[in-house]
């Protein structure tokens, strides 16, 4: 080896951060992560990303020394600065690196933050186990600059709060200070944005790339979200059944993918569509394009129950100020001042039934009274919307969390009962109708919701799940029903003697979808139904909604935060936000051509890969 080879393998080596060398993790006999190399260097942002059950979670907590009891782990995971191989260092040691050479965010800031801790004093805590030397006032100084370098406005009032009263937002931004408040050299972040709505999603990634910036840290970021890796990384690797599949610039793997894997993710995560059937392409569908890639001629034939071509009604909707309505144009945004009932999606659909509404929804209101320090005051949900659903119709309904969305859906559905309003499924009112009264807005209004395992009970079999909305049908009925139903969303019929445990997310979600379609609904509300899903059974998930509402010949009310997933399922999306529709129209048009500034703001913060049609 010649003096400059060595030189330059010496700084190769010492800007290692962390390295990673054969790690193998194991629960007893059974092996999950199989001899992976890891290294991230000094100012390196990597991204490790890969679906659920992947092993990415693992190996950030096994680089932290958090693995849980029950898995062990072999190879070795060295901390160049430290001088510490973790898998062989003591809990002392450990406890020593935790927060200063090395700090992690969490998914969840929730049940990783204590409870019945202030804020102020939880941040504070990090500071004085490392710093025992410091005074109060300078942990309190150093405390709310920290809060402050994090966006986290009112310094005073967050410091003396519980984590309960603080949003989701604010809580990850507490999070991202106690992990940056001894400028570790290395940050991990599992998954940190996942929860959060598209807008604050994209501060936090941008706090996040800022303090590993002027702390000079290292970044290793866990994610199966490539749109937030795109952003924020300079470096990826491909993680899959526990092995890395491809490692590289970040450039260079999203522009030229290798593994076939690597291409299916990037496809899935764009929403691209099969040009012969207009299906979303899943992975499956990618890997089985790479393996008859030299079997040019042979066009596959489009899956049984495929999305035939819409036309997007284009005629725009109209406000409502006597018997003659006025058209707007080019698409429904809400006037500064508008005079009388706006009315949205109010025109002649262009659907298979041109004049019959599923739902007819004018001036809804749902408040709610709120006491503090002996005054009462009333907040509005949902503020006076009017919208118009037609049969047959895909009707998307987007806005961040706490913009009424979610409450209008348990209102539709009659989960809820409205202040004021109407509401007229099929030309029946339902608000002001007692539970009684409204028991059969159930059997042709179905809800799937966000979180399956919610919604699933655990302690049943999942034909008891799915064929419970039958009622007092013969058992030996609701057995074959329920066998049939899950047939017809990709489950074997013997999965109907399972338990929901034993079933992965996207399983989960088509059992949930497979309940709400037993009753033969003719309104199907799914909210925010794959947005907790990876991007590849997304896609599974998103097709099959659009399969069954062929198929079953429902109207879809589709409830989101990405307008890319909207995009591709509605017909139509309507644009809340704090409780009122601000924009709709046509999903192609809204999304090529927003006039609302608030649905500008949504689609530039989305993370992009570059999205189909851009």
């Amino acid at each position: 080896m010649t003096d400059g080879t060595a030189t330059a393998a010496h700084q190769s080596s010492s800007d290692l951060v962390l390295n990673i060398s054969g790690l193998r993790v194991s629960s007893g006999d059974k092996e999950i992560i199989h001899g992976i190399d890891i290294t991230v260097r000094a100012g390196e942002r990597l991204g490790l990303i890969g679906e659920s059950g992947s092993g990415k979670s693992l190996t950030c907590l096994a680089a932290m020394g958090l693995l849980p009891q029950g898995l062990t782990a072999t190879g070795s995971i060295e901390l160049p600065s430290a001088g510490i191989d973790v898998l062989h260092a003591d809990d002392q040691q450990m406890r020593t690196l935790r927060g200063s050479t090395m700090s992690m965010v969490f998914q969840e800031p929730m049940t990783a933050l204590n409870p019945l801790m202030k804020v102020g004093r939880q941040v504070g805590e990090v500071v004085s186990i490392h710093r025992p030397k410091a005074s109060g006032a300078e942990i309190g100084t150093r405390v709310d600059d920290m809060l402050t370098s994090v966006g986290l406005a009112d310094v005073k009032r967050v410091s003396d709060s519980y984590p309960f009263q603080l949003s989701g937002g604010q809580r990850q931004r507490v999070m991202l200070a106690m992990a940056m408040i001894n400028s570790p050299g290395l940050l991990l972040a599992d998954e940190p944005t996942t929860a959060l709505d598209v807008t604050v999603q994209k501060q936090v990634t941008e706090l996040m790339s800022e303090q590993v910036r002027s702390s000079g840290s290292s970044l290793l970021f866990i994610t199966h979200d490539l749109g937030v890796v795109a952003g924020l990384c300079n470096s990826v690797a491909i993680m899959r059944h526990g092995r890395i599949i491809e490692r590289g610039a970040l450039e260079e793997v999203f522009a030229h993918p290798r593994h076939p894997y690597t291409k299916a993710l990037l496809a899935a995560s764009k929403l691209e569509k099969d040009e012969h059937s207009n299906r979303l392409v899943t992975l499956a569908d990618l890997e089985r394009r790479e393996h008859d890639d030299g079997m040019h001629g042979q066009e596959g034939q489009p899956a049984e129950g495929a999305v035939d071509e819409r036309l997007h009604g284009d005629s725009p909707a109209v406000i409502v100020e006597g018997p003659e309505p006025a058209a707007m144009a080019p698409h429904d945004v809400l006037p500064e001042e508008p005079h009388g009932t706006l009315v949205f999606n109010r025109y002649e659909s262009s659907l298979a039934h041109p004049h019959e509404e599923a739902i007819q929804v004018s001036e809804l209101v749902k408040s709610y009274k709120t006491r503090s320090l002996g005054s009462t005051r009333t907040f509005k949900a949902v503020n006076g919307i009017s919208f118009d659903v037609h049969k047959g119709e895909k009707f998307g309904i987007v806005g961040e969390s706490g913009c009424g969305k979610s409450t209008t859906l348990r209102m539709l559905s009659a989960l809820d009962r409205a202040t004021s309003g109407s509401i007229k499924i099929f030309g029946t009112e339902i608000v002001e109708q007692s539970a009684r009264g409204n028991a059969w807005v159930h059997q042709k209004v179905q809800v799937v919701f966000q979180d399956p395992m919610g919604s699933l009970d655990p302690r049943m079999r999942i034909w008891q799940i799915v064929s419970e909305p039958l009622g007092k049908t013969p058992r030996k009925e609701r057995l074959a029903r329920a066998e049939r139903i899950l047939e017809s969303v990709g489950l074997d019929a013997a999965s109907a003697q399972r338990y929901p445990h034993q079933f992965s997310g996207g399983q989960r979600q088509r059992i949930a979808i497979a309940r709400a379609l037993i009753t033969k609904p003719q309104v199907l509300i799914a909210d925010e139904a794959v947005s907790a899903l990876d991007v590849s059974v997304r896609a599974q998930v998103l097709n099959l909604l659009a399969d069954l509402s062929e198929s079953h010949a429902f109207t879809l009310v589709f409830v989101s935060h990405d307008l890319h997933v909207v995009r591709n399922q509605c017909d139509v999306v309507a644009v809340m936000r704090k409780g009122e529709i601000v924009e709709c129209g046509p999903s192609e048009e809204i999304y090529k051509n927003p006039l609302h500034p608030y649905t500008k703001t949504l689609l530039e913060a989305m993370p992009n890969i570059g999205a189909e049609g851009e």
